[in-house]
């Protein structure tokens, strides 16, 4: 399993227009199901006069969590385009919305697949694409007589502190890359009565 992946750092838009239908498309960096749940919402809200609110998603480094929604367009013209073209480009934690506009011209299923799949493609084409890595997040409980021991640890080991708390009992919850992991838990087990959670 890949300990890196690639996603957009931030929203963008892109649009397709084909015999006077619009195609409005938004690449958005998402984390989880929730996250998208609220923003189809929104989106729904705000293009109430639209036909169509069409979407797909990608989550995760093994690329194993996504969905497509046609969201009334024939089975297949819609969500399916958009996910292929996050799917070229090895996206994941995205949320792609297209936003239909009805010009009066039935494009058929061959011409809708292709302006679902131009109009991702032109919010994609706008995006900056940023490598991640798979991080891990560890909490570490030890007395305070211990802080010299851990903070060598993580002077070692470089992880990113998220939150700490220090007090005659100290908390610490530390994020690192997947594959650093085990050498900075191994290292933290080697100091004496010291909690570790992951």
């Amino acid at each position: 399993m890949s300990d890196t992946f690639k996603t957009i750092s931030t929203a963008t838009e892109g649009i397709y227009k084909e015999k006077g239908s619009k195609f409005l498309s938004f690449a958005i960096p998402v984390s989880n199901s929730e996250e998208v749940r609220e923003i189809v919402k929104e989106f729904r809200k705000r293009f109430f006069d639209a036909r169509h609110v069409c979407y797909a998603y990608m989550f995760g480094a093994e690329y194993t969590d996504f969905r497509a929604n046609d969201d009334g367009e024939p089975s297949g013209t819609a969500g399916r385009p958009i996910l292929g073209q996050i799917n070229s480009r090895e996206l994941t934690n995205i949320l792609v919305i297209v936003v239909r506009y009805f010009g009066g011209i039935l494009l058929g299923t061959g011409g809708l697949v292709t302006a679902y799949k131009e109009a991702t493609a032109d919010a994609l084409n706008q995006a900056e694409i940023i490598e991640k890595t798979v991080n891990e997040t560890i909490s570490i409980n030890f007395n305070y007589i211990q802080m010299n021991d851990v903070m060598r640890v993580i002077k070692d080991t470089n992880p990113q502190i998220i939150s700490q708390t220090y007090d005659n009992q100290c908390i610490m919850l530390l994020s690192i890359r997947k594959q650093d992991a085990e050498l900075l838990i191994g290292k933290l087990e080697k100091i004496s009565s010291i909690s570790i959670e992951n």
